[in-house]
């Protein structure tokens, strides 16, 4: 995650075997989708003298690129067999892991709609006075790019909507791409200025 998961417990002890579980289930999370954005995680017992079924509540949201929050919640629930806490945590996670999934092959499945997207990312803004512009991955990141980055001199060949592979690193002020490489995707023509035209697709905003 770029950002640590935020663990908060209420009328719950906090142990390390919890802590253990809880981060062995981001790390499954992880797996599933390599740049969520973070998270919160809420476990705590509203009921304490309940004898039988879940006393616990537990509510995990999951920010991921591109898509609407994750939020998945288990409320306390009445049974003959009780189940202890790490059984909820890892019923919660499970959950939120299966509504990732859907997550990625929605995305996956509109990298076959676009093509441009398919070069890793697109031109999503760009400042040509300024000598600089942003790029929007095919996970929905947003990554900053210098003129001096694009390769063969062709910044003045970018526009909107301009299919790119790129390769990033730590700069100054965060994540930025080192190198940009104007992708001409088959079925993509050239326009009269030198322009690589990749059809009416629109970034979304």
């Amino acid at each position: 995650m770029q950002k640590p998961l935020e663990v908060t417990f209420r009328d719950v002890e906090r142990t390390d075997d919890l802590i253990d579980l809880i981060e062995n289930e981001v790390e499954k999370l992880e797996k599933v989708h390599h740049n969520l954005i973070g998270g919160n995680l809420a476990v705590e017992k509203p009921h304490k003298h309940a004898n039988s079924g879940s006393p616990y509540r537990v509510r995990l949201e999951i920010e991921a690129p591109g898509s609407p929050e994750i939020v998945v919640i288990r409320k306390p629930r009445n049974g003959k067999m009780h189940e202890d806490l790490p059984v909820v945590i890892r019923e919660v996670f499970s959950k939120t892991r299966r509504r990732l999934k859907k997550v990625v092959e929605k995305q996956r499945g509109e990298t076959k709609v676009h093509p441009q997207q398919q070069a890793g990312a697109v031109v999503s803004k760009l400042f040509p006075e300024e000598g600089y512009g942003f790029l929007r991955t095919v996970e929905g990141r947003e990554i900053f790019f210098h003129k001096n980055s694009v390769l063969h001199d062709d910044f003045d060949r970018l526009e909107i909507g301009t299919g790119v592979s790129f390769a990033e690193e730590m700069g100054q002020k965060g994540l930025q791409a080192s190198t940009v490489r104007i992708e001409d995707k088959p079925g993509s023509r050239m326009g009269p200025q030198g322009k690589t035209e990749l059809g009416e697709f629109e970034p979304e905003e």
